[in-house]
């Protein structure tokens, strides 16, 4: 069997004896790539590629465990547990169904019965023509593609004339001779691993140390380990004792060992539910379809049903169950004695259950249902896959006829995530057995229910009325599921109205269709081609090399920094004796230390490399630890005790606009008209003001910030490789705190995985901090952070408070709006005073305002800095502009869609800083997605739909975006790059921007290539360096492509200038020959290029100006369904149309509009930062509560649209830019908020049941609890009032 799982939770010593076979071992750029590699490169499935060997793995194992070719749905399900921030996915989807069945033929070397050169569409398995859709190679050729392209079926013979399963890795013979055997190893800090192969040798290990941990998947141990710092000095793996891992299937019921695996386990379960009788299995389908939704296939496949039970998390998800469903827990002692616990008996509280030191769990019985008796399982999480519950239940109800009734002869109802541990409804089981299964039961039981499952109002994890309203839906959701499977028997007539079924109708998951519409318009050899990503097919293989896989030279040493652990607090005392004594400690750092100047920062230098008197921020860096690795560095540094005097902290945008905190000389108007004066005038009919409380969001990069940093010539010169937007930064922080000139520190970027603005400036800093070092000691040092720390002190998106005024017509005509702004700058300037201009440029979106006044301020809060975020301040601009417009909607009681259309800007607008819109295709792109997502019959549908479903409503929406290009500070539009032709023939880029993903040394080396009319095979860009393209502005602000593709072109152009007297005089055969003449005639084959972006500027003196050369505009529909009773909810359709001229690379461009929608998508209605604030009391203050992936949710794969459509505008070329191009990165971002306002149109429809038809407030991220809380019932009713708005950290 082939498995995959999770590197970094698989010690090394758990898979001696078995095969590993890792991203590299399949297939490669020199002996040839995989199938599966293949597709997924061809597919554009690989943009920044630190996720790509993940997902190429997790395929692989599906594709060798299976004897014949999954399902789509197969393949959705087994992707679910890795996530991507790039991609949006649909392509990674798209190029694995190629390997889905549909026509068994395919997949075989008999006949289909399909005639020759017939297609076969791998979506429908019949015959088509959508594959034959070749795309044309001619200068201006206009073409479509969608889904049809990349999908052409691969068949086990398509790749290199032989079938790949021939050429697969077999398992080794020598493993396969080899017996297995009881192991005894050692490891660091005095670890010892045990691995025994009989239940005896457990016994023996337990009684030798009492206080072993017993061990199979390691998913638990692991993360306690490695994020909890827990020490475990015995660790016994037993998945391989045999006891442990039986399943067996007897008359009254299945027997489980404890070790064995949760995807054995759903194996067994499927094969049980087919082979018997339906009743009998009414507890093993609830169990399997828990597990579906338990985590990915990684876990699954190495987790275990005893290991899940013991853990005793008042979370779990089949503890609950177990409980329920009566299940036997059966225990043996080292003795040999055994007993039998009931599940219901087990748990004892807070990770306590009824296990002696010297007993374990052998197994579980899990017994056969009798006729009538039903079970069902429950869970809502922040996010539909591989989340940890929020509130999880398991319910049983037997029932029998008597007296001509149905009654209920036994019950079990138990919930998970609402106490310490999981609890039975003791009370309500009491009331509901010998009662009668009718209403009256249902309101009886809701009664008891309130007082019979208590949620404390200060229990850990907050969100006390959503779980006290998911007890009572739950019950709700039960009794309807029981009520619906006795319907038609004799003498029960408690029929569930049809309306009432959407809340027990099982949810079912689409496999998802893309497609993709655009033009080719090729220049030249490459330019407007939808080539792939150069880095795809190193990236598939797993052979594209990071910051953190440069080989580290001898003698290297590891950092890691010393954190302040209070939000405002003044240093009094640092006791470092114990660091200085850990292992493999070398040297520990601080302000005093530092050879150059402290004070750092990008605009202004407000913030301490080191902290040296007062720490501002829970994380603030005051010290760096070396030592000779990176665990060991990292333990020095918990050593590290720092006694602290507590300050006042501010701890939210409300703290501070009370108390008068903002960073200074940050205060930003801007003025159209007399918003006074027209408020004044009686012109509004109607006048609404109002705030808006925009979530912050994070990064989430793969890849977290690393950076190595080396001396070179005796220390005279520092060189580093950086994980980093803006390697000039790195290179001007570095000589900054160590006093060298910057001609002297060289800093390089190969790639990065990820960035989206996380890496523009507060990258830089780390790097500093690792250089101090580096330097002092002339040794290289390595500093990357854990995902907790990289999310906990780098900072995110800012969070924003918005207080609006606005004044209308009864038409619907927006005549004046008074707004001011507020973002969470944190506890330094970095980025927040450009990001809150470029809100305030964007608080129209695409709306005519005759009368604006807009002002806005960066507040000073006790949190680390936030940062710059895909947008940059634009889409908390337009969300806050977009809630007024749905609010004027309600007003008026029209559609957000009418409102919008009638204040649409037009050509020649005069927006409220004084830039004039020129070549609008906003009116075009409107019309156009109206018409493709036929928005009418959309509507109509949805209406449809709501009138016949109570508990489940689906919405729509239409949003618009105009983002204006440019960097806003003037001088940063700049770029510059060099070009070096060889004799060969073959041309050199390197250029001052970073390849992040976003496919930009492709496009560049189009530009090339193009120039040159060359292949793009011929041109190559190594690296980003600052010793080759001096003083480059940041990769960010959408504008990479612009203007370092004009530099290049430039470049490019000075060398044809140089090379023309001797083309003009030989016809030569080929570029090559042309190269080499030139260099005999002494040539200069290498050029310099510059270019600066023309025509832009701002004035904040007077309020006017330029400040963006041009605007990519578009439009994105959503349509979603949420279920009302517990606020989850799923995107049923997105469709996004962009405007993006000419495309340079239309593939690379669709890849960043779906990325970019997706990870929008998150910031909507997902990813929820909770701090400790005077809102989230249960964290401490100013902490991080969700400081990882277990309390952080990104979108996973079931996350994209069912149905996604993208399509960029045709014929419409823009003369401002590059070969008529536009910038893509940031523009669609926006766009996914069109499923919060599809959300909140479903709420309303929700609230209309309860006759509440007024505007009410909805923040974002509309998570389920948001959701859940405003769809006002009786259900939250005894909890809340019908304005409640749930706990934000803003």
């Amino acid at each position: 069997m082939h498995h995959a799982v999770n590197a970094c939770l698989a010690p090394l010593y758990s898979v001696e004896g078995m095969h590993v076979i890792t991203v590299e071992g399949i297939g490669n750029r020199k002996h040839g790539l995989h199938p599966i590699q293949e597709s997924l490169a061809n597919a554009h499935g690989s943009q920044c590629g630190f996720c790509t060997p993940g997902f190429v793995m997790s395929m692989y194992a599906l594709l060798r465990s299976l004897k014949k070719p999954p399902t789509k749905e197969d393949i959705e399900e087994n992707l679910a547990g890795n996530l991507c921030r790039c991609t949006g996915y649909r392509p990674i989807i798209d190029a694995f169904r190629v390997f889905a069945r549909t026509d068994d033929a395919l997949y075989t070397h008999g006949s289909s019965g399909l005639s020759s050169g017939e297609f076969v569409c791998p979506s429908t398995g019949k015959p088509c023509s959508c594959g034959l859709n070749l795309k044309g190679d001619k200068e201006c050729t206009k073409t479509s593609t969608n889904e049809g392209d990349i999908l052409k079926p691969i068949s086990y013979s398509d790749f290199d004339g032989a079938a790949y399963t021939e050429k697969e890795l077999i398992f080794p013979p020598e493993l396969l001779l080899r017996k297995s055997a009881n192991l005894c190893l050692n490891g660091l800090n005095g670890l010892k691993w045990y691995r025994p192969l009989s239940l005896q040798h457990v016994f023996d290990i337990r009684a030798r140390y009492p206080d072993a941990k017993l061990v199979v998947g390691n998913s638990e141990v692991g993360i306690e380990t490695r994020l909890k710092s827990f020490h475990y000095p015995v660790l016994v793996h037993v998945a391989h004792v045999p006891e442990l891992n039986k399943l067996i299937i007897k008359d009254e019921g299945l027997e489980i060992g404890a070790a064995v695996k949760l995807s054995q386990l759903a194996k067994v379960l499927k094969m049980v539910i087919d082979q018997r009788t339906p009743f009998q299995t009414s507890s093993c389908r609830s169990i399997l379809e828990q597990l579906k939704w338990f985590a990915g296939t990684q876990i699954k496949n190495v987790a275990s049903v005893g290991g899940n039970i013991c853990t005793a998390s008042p979370i779990s998800d089949l503890n609950p169950l177990w409980m329920a469903v009566g299940a036997r827990f059966h225990i043996s002692d080292c003795r040999g004695n055994t007993r039998t616990c009931g599940a219901e008996n087990f748990f004892l509280g807070y990770r306590k259950v009824d296990l002696a030191s010297n007993e374990i769990l052998i197994s579980v019985f899990l017994p056969w249902n009798s006729p009538y008796e039903f079970v069902k399982e429950f869970k809502q999480a922040h996010r539909r896959d591989d989340d940890i519950a929020i509130v999880n239940a398991g319910m049983r109800a037997c029932l029998e006829k008597k007296d001509q009734k149905w009654m209920v002869s036994d019950a079990s109802i138990v919930y998970g995530g609402v106490a310490a541990y999981s609890i039975s409804a003791c009370e309500t089981k009491k009331f509901m057995i010998g009662n009668h299964w009718n209403k009256e039961l249902l309101h009886g039981a809701l009664k008891i229910l309130e007082k019979d499952i208590v949620v404390k109002d200060d229990a850990p994890g907050g969100m006390i009325e959503f779980r006290k309203s998911l007890i009572l839906s739950f019950f709700f959701k039960f009794f309807l599921w029981v009520s619906h499977q006795m319907d038609g028997l004799p003498l029960f007539d408690e029929t569930v109205p049809i309306s009432h079924l959407s809340a027990i109708k099982p949810f079912h998951h689409p496999s998802i269709m893309g497609s993709q519409d655009y033009e080719i318009v090729k220049r030249g050899t490459a330019v407007g081609a939808p080539e792939v990503h150069l880095s795809a097919r190193l990236q598939v293989t797993g052979e594209a090399e990071y910051t953190d896989d440069v080989p580290m030279p001898p003698n290297s040493l590891h950092a890691a920094l010393i954190l302040s652990k209070k939000p405002h607090a003044r240093i009094l005392s640092i006791d470092d004796i114990a660091a200085k004594s850990s292992p493999g400690f070398t040297g520990i750092y601080y302000a005093k230390d530092v050879p150059g100047d402290n004070m750092i920062g990008p605009v202004v230098a407000d913030e301490e490399l080191f902290a040296s008197e007062v720490v501002t921020c829970v994380g603030q860096v005051i010290g760096v630890v070396v030592a000779d690795t990176h665990e060991n560095a990292k333990q020095a540094a918990r050593k590290v005790h720092i006694q602290y005097e507590e300050l006042p902290a501010v701890l939210s945008i409300e703290d501070a606009v009370a108390s008068g905190s903002f960073h200074p000389q940050t205060e930003r108007s801007l003025r159209k008209g007399d918003v006074d004066l027209c408020f004044l005038s009686g012109q509004c009919d109607k006048i609404i003001e109002g705030e808006v409380h925009v979530g912050g969001q994070e990064h989430f990069y793969l890849e977290p910030h690393s950076t190595l940093t080396w001396t070179i010539d005796g220390g005279n010169e520092v060189h580093m490789s950086s994980s980093t937007q803006a390697p000039q930064k790195h290179q001007k922080y570095v000589a900054h705190v160590l006093g060298l000139p910057m001609s002297k520190v060289v800093c390089k970027t190969k790639r990065i995985g990820g960035g989206f603005g996380g890496k523009e400036t507060r990258s830089a800093f780390l790097a500093a901090a690792a250089a101090v070092p580096s330097y002092l000691l002339n040794c290289p040092v390595k500093i990357t952070l854990d995902r907790d720390i990289d999310m906990m002190i780098t900072g995110q998106r800012h969070s924003f408070l918005g207080k609006y005024k606005v004044g209308f017509t009864n038409e619907g005509k927006i005549l004046a709006l008074d707004l001011e702004i507020f973002n969470n700058g944190g506890n330094s300037l970095d980025l927040s005073l450009p990001v809150l201009e470029r809100a305030m440029f964007h608080s129209d979106n695409v709306y005519e305002i005759p009368n604006v006044k807009i002002k806005g301020k960066v507040c000073f809060t006790n949190f680390p800095s936030n940062t710059a975020f895909r947008g940059f301040g634009g889409p908390q601009g337009m969300l806050i502009a977009e809630n007024w417009i749905q609010r004027i909607s309600m007003e008026l009681k029209r559609s957000p869609e009418e409102i919008r259309e009638i204040n649409f800007q037009k050509e020649g607008s005069v927006l409220h800083y004084g830039q004039q819109i020129e070549h609008s295709t906003l009116e075009r792109l409107w019309n156009e997605l109206k018409a493709s997502c036929k928005f009418l019959d959309a509507r109509e549908k949805v209406e449809q739909f709501n009138a016949q479903n109570r508990w489940k409503k689906r919405g729509i929406a239409i949003i618009p975006t105009k983002f204006g290009i440019s960097f806003t500070a003037k001088f940063m539009n700049q770029a510059g790059a060099l070009v070096q032709v060889y004799t060969d023939g073959t041309v050199l880029v390197t250029h001052g921007g970073v390849e992040m993903g976003q496919g930009l040394h492709t496009k560049v080396a189009q530009v090339a290539a193009s120039s040159f009319n060359i292949p793009l095979s011929s041109v190559f860009i190594s690296e980003t360096s600052t010793d080759k393209v001096p003083n480059a502005s940041p990769t960010a602000a959408s504008a990479s492509s612009d203007i370092y593709g004009a530099a290049v072109l430039d470049a490019c152009e000075q060398i044809k200038a140089h090379m023309e007297p001797i083309a003009s005089k030989h016809n030569f055969g080929s570029f090559a020959e042309l190269a080499l003449a030139c260099y005999m005639e002494r040539i200069d084959l290498s050029a310099h290029g510059f270019y600066k972006t023309p025509d832009i500027g701002f004035d904040w003196e007077t309020g006017k100006g330029n400040p963006f050369k041009y605007f990519t505009c578009g439009a994105a529909f959503a349509e979603v369904e949420i279920d009302t009773l517990v606020g989850d909810f799923h995107t049923r359709q997105a469709d996004v149309i962009l405007d993006l001229g000419f495309s340079l690379n239309p593939a690379i461009d669709i890849g960043q509009i779906e990325g970019a929608f997706v990870q929008g998508l998150g910031w909507a209605a997902l990813e929820e930062l909770k701090w400790g604030d005077a809102s989230h009391k249960w964290v401490p203050p100013g902490c991080l509560y969700t400081c990882g992936p277990g309390a952080y949710k990104i979108p996973s794969i079931n996350d994209t649209p069912f149905k996604f459509s993208v399509s960029l505008l045709k014929d419409a070329p823009n003369p401002k830019a590059i070969h008529s191009s536009k910038a893509v990165g940031e523009p669609p971002f926006f766009l996914a908020s069109c499923v919060f306002f599809a959300i909140k149109d479903a709420i309303i429809a929700a609230r209309a049941e309860e006759g509440l038809t007024d505007w009410f407030p909805l923040d974002n991220p509309a998570t389920p609890e948001r959701i859940r809380m405003a769809c006002f019932d009786e259900f939250t009713k005894p909890f809340i009032h019908s304005a409640f708005l749930p706990n934000l950290s803003v």
